[in-house]
């Protein structure tokens, strides 16, 4: 009888084990395809290639400061689409291009916050409760820093949470720490001077002090 409850025991711990790695996988291939549909050509907000932000510059206007901003409008369902682009003060090793943040806003409302380094990133550190692969970075917003787990998306970059988002549209300094394969790198923005009205009224974001 023991044996048989020690079987059965066995079968249950197994059977949850598996279930756990089937919903990680299953959160990851989300991720993935949800990241391919951004690399996409016909994606609203571009596929993030040099010639897609060579036309976005050209078509952006000033939000202040170093910000641009772009709109546009989804042709079937009239949805008003708002992205914010924050180029980093110091350029990339790899390209000739800089990092920038870019802030995606549809209908009043931010849909995701992007931190994207234009140099490969390093590896992530852990998946997050859902099964996310994020990586730590620290980061300085003025005189104060702190450290955040954000989500690492196919090692092209890294999705910002909205706390510290909106610490950043109400600041003058902000840096980032993040890791690459050649070691950690620091990539540094000057955010002052951005129209916060565009920003609340466009992503309904308000800034927020450390």
């Amino acid at each position: 009888m023991h044996a048989r409850n020690s079987f059965f025991s066995t079968w249950n711990r197994l059977g949850a084990w598996m279930i756990a790695v089937g919903l990680v996988l299953l959160c990851a291939g989300v991720l993935n395809a949800q990241d391919d549909r951004r690399d996409r050509p016909d994606h609203p907000y571009g596929n993030g290639n040099s010639e897609d932000r060579q036309e976005s510059r050209e078509n952006g206007v000033s939000a202040g400061g170093q910000w641009m901003e772009f709109r546009n409008e989804d042709p079937m369902t009239a949805a008003k689409r708002v992205r914010f682009e924050l180029p980093a003060n110091n350029n990339s090793e790899d390209g000739d291009d800089q990092a920038r943040i870019i802030l995606y806003c549809t209908d009043g409302k931010m849909n995701l916050a992007d931190f994207r380094p234009n140099i490969r990133l390093g590896r992530p550190d852990w998946p997050g409760f859902w099964g996310q692969p994020q990586m730590r970075v620290r980061v300085r917003t003025d005189d104060h820093h702190d450290d955040h787990n954000w989500n690492w998306v196919n090692g092209h970059f890294l999705s910002m949470d909205k706390g510290t988002t909106r610490e950043l549209i109400g600041a003058h300094l902000f840096r980032v720490e993040f890791r690459t394969p050649e070691g950690p790198k620091i990539a540094e923005f000057s955010p002052g001077g951005l129209d916060l009205s565009l920003v609340r009224n466009a992503c309904g974001l308000e800034p927020k002090k450390p």
